[in-house]
């Protein structure tokens, strides 16, 4: 590929644009450095094609994260034009960006994961979807936008005092809503690359909860690699990531989150498409941890483009 051109897209309409941005820059840098030929792009939705024909560019490297490049918007519309792109394909991303409908799918195939109840704000008024919430969860509870990620419009709710707003701020964001039950275990994630799971990673912030501070905030979290945990439990996490990845047909990196419960039993909190790749990225450290450079990581994650998608 290195007699392409490889157009790194970055930016888009979500409050994750500047991750974006870093990303795509540390990716830039890497590609750049093994010899190939790479430019940044911004996205303007309306002349995104025009955009990319004007730079010659051959490929494009999603470096978008949420709306459009996590949504399947950005996949419609780079196949319908014949242009190869990195990562997983139209289905995988839009049910990846919508937790509504990942859980149902980790349900309907046997993968572990929280109890949950869905809400949709367009049909149903704050005040009886809390009301509904305190009948059917013992708080904490969990309380999530359907379609954003970095943790944007997702509470930890510890006190039933908070529901309202809690509620009120996710339907900012999107009027479905995610309800789940809070687990009191660890946090973990689980890097899959080209089908095979990388070293499982425990979180542990600082604050005690892993929000878009957390993430993106350096320092602000310790990052355990290899997690600290038995043989057997980072299979049966590596062996969960990986059929996370089979079951949506994903293809270059996905990122797989994890929590357990009290027990230490593991459950899928959802998966990501667009991990990010910044100097705080997860993907990066468990490559790493298996004796995958950044450099390389980019470069497999290149040759994923337009693998299963045509």
């Amino acid at each position: 590929m290195k007699d392409k051109h490889i157009i790194v897209l970055v930016g888009g309409p979500s409050k994750e644009a500047e991750v974006s941005r870093r990303t795509g820059s540390a990716i830039r840098e890497a590609l750049i450095g093994l010899g190939y030929h790479a430019s940044i792009l911004e996205l303007h939705e309306a002349t995104l094609l025009d955009d990319i024909k004007s730079m010659k560019g051959d490929i494009v490297f999603n470096a978008l994260h949420g709306k459009f490049g996590e949504d399947g918007a950005l996949q419609g519309t780079l196949e319908m034009a014949g242009i190869p792109y990195t990562g997983s394909g139209i289905m995988a991303q839009a049910v990846g960006m919508n937790k509504k409908i990942s859980k149902a799918v980790f349900s309907g195939v046997g993968i572990p994961t929280a109890r949950s109840i869905n809400y949709n704000a367009n049909l149903t008024s704050v005040s009886d979807i809390v009301a509904d919430i305190n009948e059917k969860f013992t708080i904490p509870v969990v309380v999530k936008a359907a379609t954003q990620g970095s943790s944007i419009g997702v509470a930890v709710v510890k006190s039933s005092d908070d529901l309202v707003a809690a509620v009120e701020e996710a339907i900012k964001y999107d009027p479905i809503l995610v309800v789940e039950e809070y687990l009191t275990g660890r946090e973990f994630t689980v890097s899959v690359l080209d089908g095979k799971a990388l070293a499982v990673i425990e979180i542990r912030p600082h604050s005690g909860e892993y929000d878009y501070e957390s993430k993106y905030t350096s320092g602000a979290t310790d990052y355990l690699v290899p997690a600290p945990i038995s043989d057997s439990l980072t299979k049966q996490m590596q062996a969960i990531g990986e059929l996370v990845y089979e079951e949506i047909q994903a293809n270059g990196v996905i990122r797989v989150d994890i929590m357990t419960n009290d027990k230490g039993d593991p459950f899928v909190l959802e998966y990501n498409t667009i991990p990010g790749m910044t100097s705080t990225s997860l993907v990066p450290k468990a490559a790493n941890a298996v004796g995958i450079a950044f450099p390389e990581l980019c470069e497999k994650i290149l040759y994923s483009a337009g693998l299963g998608k045509f």
